[in-house]
């Protein structure tokens, strides 16, 4: 199928056109994570496979107990296994074993649209990308849960507040990479909180990413979602707030160092106005504790100094092995 004829068929996303790079000509890795989905990953595997005939699809099964190594098999996938629980794990086993031009990130789960992905690979190459993020656009009412729809939405919010710009759909598991994204990002998170650092270190080192619309559909029939509303939502959110303090030291223990000095302040004004009238200190303990915080504002931004000065060259070590390799739309080519 062409990349026309895809576009024809998937309105949501846009042509690759006669001017754009062919995704044949690149060698491309459909990368898929996938736990307990029997009776989805065929399907997926299929779908891709269609989409992108020159493409290796990879299935990283992830200690599943159903059907799910037997059935992308059959489908034609090269299957893989990781033993340590969560996608994270998975993710970075993918990306350290996988060696490609290009690399399509997506569920196992038969949600996103496949038909998509040449377009995204298409804007990647053109633009010369290192990330394109596919918007979800659901089709069925059934595909995107509420729950999971206001929590993407307030932490996609939180996340542009703290790093500024920002993604429309942070947590999107459907992304097209370049290969010195991949091969330069190092992975830290273990479960479903992957889309959330993707995202924050391409704003980190304000790498040139993009987004595409793609439709997004409801599991198929006798699937089941991993994901939990409010527990993966708590760790996603916990994870963002790690990321802060890691690469904004600086406002992060500056903040508390702030707080600790208008505590330290409101306590010690009653004490100034007394041993201004009267020349005496009645409350010590108060003294006491008032003296305590303020030292311990200056350490606390003090830690934000210094650490800031640390992320900065660790910063600096992530750009240069980035730098290190083929710049986006310089991918070998196939022979």
């Amino acid at each position: 199928m062409s990349s026309n004829e895809v576009a024809t068929q998937n309105p949501a996303v846009p042509s690759l056109g006669p001017d754009r790079h062919d995704a044949g000509l690149y060698d491309v890795a459909v990368l898929v994570p996938c736990y307990n989905e029997e009776h989805a990953i065929a399907k997926v595997v299929a779908d891709l496979r269609a989409a992108l005939p020159a493409a290796t699809v990879y299935v990283y099964d992830n200690n599943s107990t159903d059907g799910t190594v037997e059935a992308a098999k059959g489908a034609g996938a090269v299957v893989r296994r990781e033993s340590h629980q969560g996608k994270g794990y998975v993710v970075r086993r993918m990306f350290n074993d996988i060696e490609a031009d290009i690399y399509v990130l997506v569920d196992g789960d038969a949600t996103y649209d496949a038909p998509s992905a040449p377009a995204m690979i298409g804007k990647l190459v053109e633009d010369r990308l290192d990330m394109v993020v596919a918007i979800r656009v659901d089709h069925e009412a059934a595909a995107y849960r509420l729950g999971h729809r206001t929590g993407n939405r307030l932490l996609t919010g939180f996340v542009a507040h703290i790093f500024g710009r920002a993604f429309t759909d942070i947590l999107s598991g459907y992304r097209v990479f370049s290969r010195r994204f991949v091969k330069s990002f190092p992975i830290l998170s273990g479960g479903f909180e992957i889309e959330t650092e993707l995202t924050v270190h391409a704003l980190e080192l304000e790498l040139p990413v993009g987004e595409a619309k793609t439709p997004y559909y409801s599991r198929p029939v006798g699937s089941a979602s991993k994901l939990s509303t409010w527990h993966d939502g708590f760790r996603i959110l916990w994870t963002v707030l790690k990321l802060y303090r890691a690469e904004r030291p600086l406002p992060f223990f500056g903040a508390f160092g702030m707080a600790l000095i208008i505590m330290s302040i409101g306590l010690a004004i009653p004490l100034v106005i007394t041993y201004v009238q009267e020349g005496l200190v009645p409350r010590l303990p108060t003294a006491v504790l008032s003296t305590g915080l303020m030292l311990l504002a200056f350490l606390s931004i003090a830690c934000g100094l210094i650490l800031d000065t640390v992320t900065r060259g660790r910063r600096e070590a992530k750009l240069i092995a980035y730098l290190a390799l083929r710049a986006p739309g310089e991918e070998r080519r196939r022979s």
